[in-house]
């Protein structure tokens, strides 16, 4: 993938573009879909509320997802700082579980439809098989959510951490290209982020 470059539209609005080769986009394209897979499943298995029903307030789950994928993706919503001022008298224990339980119901589904649409913005723009990608700021910014979330799920999998920037050794080639896979989509992101806040047009 070439680098982002800040172009400016007919109106004189501000597009981002790159070039992405056949290899690239069949790669983006299919984990971008895993990634659609896991929230659809989580959604679907959500626990039937019949005074959801009634009210049209739509609930989600009360748990975190088992997964831990989903776990890194759709944290807890309420994570007390035991170094903060007032710490001691913060929820804890079986209290914090109830408040995220209570909190992740009534916000998990927003959460999960934000980042779907953030894929689908992505399997929307990408060429069809190789070529130039073009994107509004809007659709700029929903590519580095599902980047991001691409990059969290691949590094989660592969037990990637700021201690082990390629996670545990291994002498397993399949996961070495995983890991490659995992820093050029860091690359990806870097460099659009980069370009969105140096916004220059040729």
């Amino acid at each position: 993938m070439r680098n982002w470059q800040v172009k400016r539209g007919v109106r004189g609005d501000v597009r981002f573009v790159s070039k992405m080769d056949p290899e690239e986009v069949g790669l983006v394209r299919s984990l971008v879909g895993s990634l659609v897979e896991l929230f659809d499943e989580r959604e679907d298995s959500a626990p039937h509320d019949d005074l959801a029903e009634l009210t049209g307030l739509r609930t989600g789950h009360a748990e975190p997802p088992p997964e831990t994928v989903l776990q890194r993706l759709l944290p807890d919503f309420y994570r007390p700082d035991a170094n903060a001022p007032g710490a001691t008298e913060a929820p804890s224990g079986e209290l914090a579980r109830d408040l995220n339980g209570a909190l992740r119901s009534l916000n998990e589904p927003e959460v999960i439809d934000a980042k779907r649409d953030a894929a689908q913005t992505v399997l929307a723009t990408l060429p069809e098989r190789a070529g130039t990608v073009t994107l509004t700021e809007s659709e700029a910014q929903d590519w580095l959510t599902c980047i991001n979330d691409l990059r969290l799920a691949l590094g989660t999998l592969l037990g990637i951490t700021a201690d082990l920037p390629d996670g545990p050794s291994s002498e397993d080639p399949a996961r070495a290209g995983h890991v490659d896979v995992y820093h050029w989509l860091s690359a990806m992101l870097d460099v659009l982020v980069s370009v969105m806040l140096d916004r220059e047009p040729e």
